[in-house]
């Protein structure tokens, strides 16, 4: 049987099924493609894998959290779709590592919040100050379901490619020991100037380049 294919029942995916491993062909390289379906909240996540993972420590890591209008519509709002594709030709290089995707829309608010945020941001509040005016926390992302993904892929430990603080600390909350960080260079343009500067003050370490 193949370990990739065994579930761990523990934490936030008791209710969830993983998915035998399929083969990913992607422009950026070979992967294969891990699916974790119907979770506790109702939502699907991937584990897009490259190379033995299953035992390794150190892994190259990423947890990208889905944004239909940066990852697959190309909008310039944002550097989603900038540090997926950096991230997946990053992992491409390396002899393993994985990233997993996660429904997690607009910091989880969801997509139709998230185009009210948009508006919001129109009128002057940045990305963080729109959630909170919507009722929603400024960044409301819980990492428990990523943690028990990593789990369940076997990863013993993480590098994690990532700019959030948040996420390093979210991780480890959840029982995954990372052991280091690779940061993800984060595509400026004139459109998202200032959701980068907004990330900038929320902690973010970035390093930009433009587009």
């Amino acid at each position: 049987m193949n370990p990739l294919d065994a579930v761990d029942t523990k934490g936030p995916l008791e209710a969830m099924t993983q998915l035998p491993a399929v083969d990913l062909p992607t422009k950026f390289g070979r992967f294969r493609a891990i699916g974790f379906a119907a979770g506790p909240d109702g939502k699907e996540h991937v584990a897009v894998v490259h190379g033995d993972i299953v035992g390794k420590h150190g892994v190259p890591t990423r947890v990208h959290s889905e944004c239909l209008t940066g990852d697959a519509l190309g909008s310039l709002r944002c550097d989603c779709r900038d540090q997926l594709q950096a991230s997946l030709e990053a992992l491409a290089g390396y002899p393993e590592g994985v990233l997993l995707y996660l429904r997690q829309e607009g910091r989880g608010i969801g997509l139709a919040n998230k185009l009210r945020a948009y508006g919001l941001q129109e009128l002057g509040y940045d990305t963080f100050e729109a959630n909170k005016l919507l009722g929603f926390q400024a960044d409301p992302r819980d990492y428990g379901v990523a943690a028990s993904m990593l789990r369940a892929l076997g990863v013993e430990s993480v590098r994690l490619m990532t700019n959030n603080p948040s996420k390093i600390s979210g991780l480890r909350e959840h029982g995954i020991e990372v052991v280091g960080r690779i940061p993800v260079l984060a595509g400026e343009n004139e459109h998202n100037a200032r959701y980068l500067s907004a990330k900038e003050r929320a902690g973010h370490w970035l390093e930009r380049s433009g587009t």
